[in-house]
């Protein structure tokens, strides 16, 4: 085995399980990973349908206590809730109530097991929600009604910027505001006095791009997301690095 790094870790749903993927010519894992280079590793633990119950449960398999074989964790980004925010319907049962969601993301970003590593965490708010794209898919595939509804995602949202203010050191990346204003500054014909994007009555203006199956982001969507991160991971010193750089050991070369 190859000396581990500390470590940058990506925990959540398919939103970080598809970080690692290169979309439209974009990754983020690997942006951040480049962002990182031989200082940090940085690992995705994104598990595609989780809620927060399923990451908490699970959260002592998956973070051991730091050890000289076990890096330590200098970052957590934490990205759940698109699922916790599933409507209670008889054919999905991944839905979390929102109160229960917001016990169980303190429960995860206050764990012994994470304490162990005091690594600077980032919670990171879910993207908003296509209503519109996702009605369009549920009905196509034999649901009675959409799985998830955007006012109702969009208050789990809310609910981990509440979490963020309330645990002290907590960085909020508010992602589903970032994608939000992009969408709106894209979408030429938009107008502020109606429905939001992505809402029913309305239209989806430039989510159709970020958001295509109404869920999951684009990469256009995963760069907004690497440039509201980017600025809290680091700053690096230009030689601060876990081996030395090439100069030290070869002194003497220009």
């Amino acid at each position: 085995m190859a000396r581990p790094y500390n470590q940058v870790v990506l925990f959540g749903d398919s939103l970080f399980q598809g970080a690692s993927e290169v979309q439209n010519g974009f990754s983020f894992q690997g942006a951040l990973q480049s962002h990182c280079m031989r200082r940090l590793d940085v690992i995705n633990r994104g598990f595609s349908g989780y809620n927060t119950k399923n990451a908490l449960e699970l959260l002592p398999q998956i973070f051991l206590p730091p050890s000289p074989s076990n890096p330590k964790i200098e970052y957590l980004l934490v990205l759940l809730g698109a699922n916790d925010a599933c409507l209670p319907i008889p054919t999905n049962t991944q839905g979390i109530p929102i109160n229960q969601y917001k016990e169980n993301l303190i429960g995860i970003i206050t764990h012994d097991h994470i304490k162990a590593h005091n690594p600077k965490i980032l919670l990171v708010t879910p993207p908003p929600v296509d209503e519109i794209r996702i009605t369009e898919l549920d009905l196509a595939v034999g649901q009675a009604q959409a799985t998830r509804q955007a006012a109702v995602s969009a208050a789990y949202s809310e609910t981990a910027r509440v979490v963020a203010a309330e645990i002290p050191g907590v960085v909020l990346i508010d992602l589903q505001k970032a994608i939000m204003d992009k969408a709106i500054s894209l979408t030429a014909d938009f107008g502020a006095g109606g429905p939001p994007l992505g809402h029913p009555g309305g239209k989806r203006g430039v989510l159709e791009q970020l958001l295509p199956d109404g869920l999951h982001m684009s990469g256009e969507s995963y760069k907004v997301f690497f440039d509201i991160v980017k600025p809290h991971i680091g700053p690096f010193l230009e030689r601060q690095t876990v081996f030395p750089d090439w100069r030290v050991l070869n002194p003497g070369t220009l």
